[in-house]
Formats: C-alpha cells, structure tokens, sequence
C-alpha cells in the first residue's frame, strides 16, 4: 500500500467512523483490509474501496470491515476506581438529590461484546436494589459493530471471562449453563439495551436525558482535536447532577462550563452543575 492508497484509506474511515490512522498504524490497517478482501475476493485495493461506495451492498460490507477494524478487547470491572466512584461517591449524592420515583439512565459508550454494560448493571443492582423502595435503572449501551453487539445481546460468556468479578456480585449476576457456559442473569439482562451507534453521531440518537455516561478507551482512537467536540456532544446529553466517567489519560486540557471535576487521581470524571443546555 502506497502512501496516497493509506491517505485515501484514512480519510474514508476517518469521515464515516471518526476513527483516526496515524502513520504508525499503517500495518494495521493494512492487514485489516487484505484479510478482508481475501475473504471477499478483492485482489486490489482500488476495486473493494469502489465497492465499499456501492449502495446498499456496500452498506452491508462496511459493516463486516468495521468489526475486523474495531478492537473488541475489554473484560468486567476493568477499570475498578472508576467503578468506585461511581458506587462509593457519585451514587450517594445522586439518590439524595432525587426523588424516589427516578429512574437512574445510564449511557455505555463503546460497549464491545458487553462485558462493562453488564458491570454497570451489576455495580448499579446491587446499590440500587437495597433501597427502600428499590430504585430502578435501565443502561443503553452503543458500539459500532454488529457482531460485538450481537454477542452482548446473548449475554453468554465462557467461564474464566467471570473470573475478575467480585464474589459479592456472582450470587445474583451470574446464571450457569450447560457445557460450562455462564451467562448473565434475567435481571440484569431487562436492564441493559443494545444499539449500532457511532460516537460521531450519538447524540442525534434517540437518547433520552442520562444520569450517568461511561466512555473510557474510545476516545483514543479519534484525533485530539476532536474529542473536546465529542464531548461537548455527550455533555449535553446530562441531567443536572448527572456523571461522566471516561478513560485516565483520554483527553487532557478539556472543560466544559456546565460541569465539574470530580474524583482522585486515578480516575477522569465530570459532574454537571447546571440546568442550562448548550447551544
């Protein structure tokens, strides 16, 4: 691959997805690509990227080079002072600010195959179910691949995947199958929704107000100067009082007037003050 056939390429993925190459992914990208264009056929880079813009079928076939270009690498409670946060500092405030009959929206950005929406669902239960009365919550949780998507929507995951969940949680989050399959229980499962949405366009989706927005190790693979854009779009999907948890070490230097830092040092997280929506 020349450099004017990688420029093309990157500037495709970038326009569709938001998703930045830089000149060290090169490799990457280009093996992407010839593993999926010997599945489809393609011998030249030219004749799959005119497919790729062919109408429905191109569609179709975007959609299948996505999943070979997204990593799906995450695993349960993978950042847990995050987690901490969220349960020991955050949850107090917002269930005092409340009143009982709110429903807790959550929001998980880049869910993959569902292993940190399910964690959500299982920090929040656990919280929220020993409230008098219980309180409910209900988790939106967007990727950009179908096929991770589709194995989220299954719940259904080998044993040693469970393996870094606490034992507090397993009574009630864990149902076990035949062949050694474990799977996420019922009542977690009717908490959690998935949906094909990319961050470039999430808050056109049919969102409603959230309380809580978990989105770590997805910034990364945008350009720096879109991020700040991003978020703006995702702050102004907040509720007063609602959180914003993001990967360490994502994004430096940005702040928005409506919200504030909140957290030590080992998270990034950003609580919203004011009821006022930006233009």
């Amino acid at each position: 691959m020349d450099e004017a056939e990688f420029q093309r390429w990157v500037r495709l993925l970038e326009t569709r997805t938001g998703v930045t190459v830089p000149p060290e992914r090169k490799p990457f990208l280009e093996t992407g690509l010839r593993r999926r264009m010997r599945e489809t056929g393609h011998e030249a880079y030219a004749s799959y990227y005119e497919d790729l813009l062919d109408g429905a079928k191109g569609a179709v076939e975007w959609a299948a080079l996505v999943d070979h270009l997204t990593v799906h690498e995450t695993h349960f409670f993978r950042h847990p002072p995050s987690l901490q946060l969220i349960r020991d500092e955050w949850l107090p405030g917002w269930l005092a600010s409340t009143e009982a009959e709110q429903t807790l929206h959550a929001l998980s950005v880049g869910c993959s195959t569902g292993e940190e929406a399910y964690t959500l669902a299982m920090v929040l239960d656990a919280a929220l179910s020993q409230m008098v009365p219980a309180r409910r919550f209900g988790i939106t949780a967007t990727d950009v691949s179908q096929s991770a998507l589709a194995v989220a929507r299954t719940a259904e995951y080998p044993q040693d995947r469970f393996d870094e969940v606490p034992q507090v949680y397993r009574d009630t989050a864990i149902e076990r199958l035949e062949g050694g399959t474990l799977r996420i229980s019922e009542r977690l499962r009717k908490r959690v929704g998935f949906a094909c949405v990319n961050l470039l366009h999430a808050t056109r989706a049919p969102l409603r107000q959230l309380d809580l927005i978990y989105c770590q190790n997805v910034l990364i693979y945008f350009a720096r100067e879109r991020r700040g854009e991003l978020l703006d779009g995702l702050a102004r999907l907040l509720r007063p009082n609602g959180l914003m948890v993001l990967g360490p070490g994502e994004v430096t230097g940005w702040s928005h007037p409506q919200l504030r830092r909140t957290g030590g040092r080992q998270t990034l997280a950003f609580v919203r003050t004011s009821k006022e929506t930006q233009a």
